[in-house]
């Protein structure tokens, strides 16, 4: 019987679904985390964007309160690097009540935005609605790996950009990784921070005015052909997007 009950509780705890709180202020994460840890969730708290990259790192995790003002991060750009690696649910949980960031946040990274002072009974609905929503459409597809636009063709496994008629398009390792962005975002507005940490991660390249030069040298090598230089469109204030309905093949 009490190898039974093992199971059992080992099966419930399995079963939790898993929460990161990320927010700068100690007792918002823990109101927070102390309300769904009572309602069945496995909590976690990071304090900021580093903190909680260690936290994914260990594992997958079903959900993800972010704010948008961190002391390390812009929390939509922050929570655009998580979605691009993952399918993990995000809520934006936060004082910041501008419309510009709430339509960003919601085309580009998030799944749904809450405004601070917090209701924990609305946000633990609207957390479990959510959770609800990605069960029933966790039906994964396989990532495409070929992506054309216009008369172009990316490759993504072996790095290449080429024109349909077979001519190659000659990419530097930044600018291959910028335009892959860009394009797998499928039209939604991306973060200027969240474009240099593409290009730092993956290229050895840097910044923010290094990311405007790349976009630059983009647009030319892409007005080559039917004059598509404004296919990266700039977002005042916010960055760029690609602006050319991709097909997968």
């Amino acid at each position: 019987m009490f190898e039974k009950n093992l199971q059992l509780s080992r099966a419930s705890r399995e079963a939790r679904p898993s929460l990161v709180v990320l927010d700068d202020d100690p007792v918002t994460r823990s109101m927070i985390g102390k309300y769904f840890s009572g309602e069945g969730f496995d909590v976690q708290e990071a304090g900021t964007a580093s903190e909680c990259r260690v936290i994914l790192r260990r594992g997958p995790i079903d959900l993800l309160f972010v704010d948008i003002r961190l002391p390390d991060a812009n929390g939509i750009s922050f929570s655009q690097e998580v979605r691009a690696a993952s399918r993990v649910g995000i809520i934006f949980v936060t004082q910041n009540d501008n419309e510009v960031d709430r339509v960003v946040g919601l085309e580009s990274a998030g799944d749904d935005y809450v405004i601070k002072p917090v209701n924990l009974r609305e946000l633990m609905a609207r957390a479990r609605a959510l959770l609800r929503r990605r069960e029933l459409y966790s039906t994964p597809g396989k990532r495409p790996t070929i992506l054309s636009f216009g008369p172009y063709i990316l490759d993504l496994t072996r790095r290449e950009l080429a024109v349909n008629s077979g001519e190659q398009i000659a990419l530097t390792r930044g600018e291959f990784d910028l335009l892959a962005a860009l394009v797998e975002a499928d039209g939604r507005p991306l973060y200027r921070d969240f474009l240099a940490e593409v290009v730092s991660t993956r290229s050895g390249e840097g910044d923010t005015r290094t990311v405007d030069s790349l976009v630059s040298r983009l647009r030319r090598k892409l007005n080559l052909l039917n004059g598509l230089s404004s296919i990266i469109v700039t977002v005042p204030g916010i960055g760029y997007r690609f602006a050319a309905p991709a097909a997968s093949s």
